[in-house]
Parts: C-alpha cells; sequence; structure tokens
C-alpha cells in the first residue's frame, strides 16, 4: 500500500481536486446570491427535487454528510423562507417529510439554470464528462468505504 501522499503525485492531485471544487463553489455561489440562496440551500432544493422516494430530514443529512441538527436548523431557516414545507407523514407520525413550496419550486428552476456551472462543465465533452462522472463515482464509492459509511445517496 502507497503511504506516500506525495509519492506518487496524489498531494497534487489531491490539491488540483480541492482547488477545482472550491473555485466552482466561489463561483455557483456568487450565481446563487443573486437569487438569495446559498450552495446548501441550493443542494437541498435539488435534492428533494431529484429524490425517487420521499424526503426525510434524517435522508437529508446522510446525502448531504452534515449532522443531523444542522440539516434540521437548515429547514427551519428555509420553512421559515417559504422554500419548503415539513409535514409530519400520515401513515408513520415520527416521520417528518419536507417538499418543496411554490416558491422552492420556482427557486429550484432558477439555480437549475445557473450559467455558470454549465458554462464550466460545458468544456468537457459529453464523453469527457461521462468519464469524470465515472472516475467521481469510484472516488465517492471508495471513500464512502474508509468512513466505513453505506449510504444510500440519491445520484448514481
Amino acid at each position: 500500500m502507497e503511504t506516500n501522499v506525495a509519492g506518487k503525485g496524489y498531494g497534487e492531485l489531491w490539491a488540483m481536486l480541492n482547488q477545482v471544487y472550491w473555485a466552482m463553489v466561489r463561483a455557483a455561489e456568487n450565481e446563487l446570491r443573486k437569487i438569495g440562496l446559498s450552495m446548501i440551500q441550493a443542494a437541498v432544493l435539488l435534492l428533494v427535487k431529484g429524490a425517487q422516494e420521499p424526503v426525510t430530514p434524517a435522508k437529508l443529512s446522510r446525502w448531504l454528510f452534515r449532522q443531523p441538527h444542522t440539516v434540521s436548523g437548515l429547514l427551519n431557516r428555509m420553512e421559515k423562507q417559504g422554500l419548503v414545507n415539513k409535514s409530519k407523514d400520515l401513515e408513520r407520525r415520527n416521520l417528518v417529510r419536507v417538499t418543496l413550496t411554490k416558491k422552492g419550486e420556482q427557486a429550484y428552476q432558477q439555480q437549475s439554470d445557473m450559467r455558470v456551472i454549465r458554462k464550466v462543465l460545458s468544456s468537457l465533452s459529453s464523453k469527457e464528462r461521462d468519464n469524470l462522472k465515472a472516475y467521481l463515482r469510484t472516488l465517492r464509492e471508495e471513500t464512502l468505504e474508509e468512513l466505513v459509511v453505506k449510504r444510500q445517496l440519491p445520484f448514481p
């Protein structure tokens, strides 16, 4: 097993991944700020809208890699802003379901049209994007194994 991170260029690759991630986050934040959303709020809208199953705060916590109390506070703020509704599950009263409001749906549409992310990702060909997705999926799965976490994530 390779123990020297810098020895095989891993350090440089890690630094580059980090730079790309944070640069894209900053660019996206600049655009989201214009519509009154934060990155984490945009992520919640995306996850709730795209989920194939009912969404609970616990699922959001796992999907976002955040502590339950952090997600609870986030959802409370988003509910006060009129972006989401939290309601008791009709079958299991101890469960809370999260859904988008009309305002949340509109915010989702606005954030899904983000120019900057589309522009950056379109610098890759369709084949390159498919390859990148496959590489990232592999890295994500390996990382989850290292965390000894088996998570059901909403997107492949």
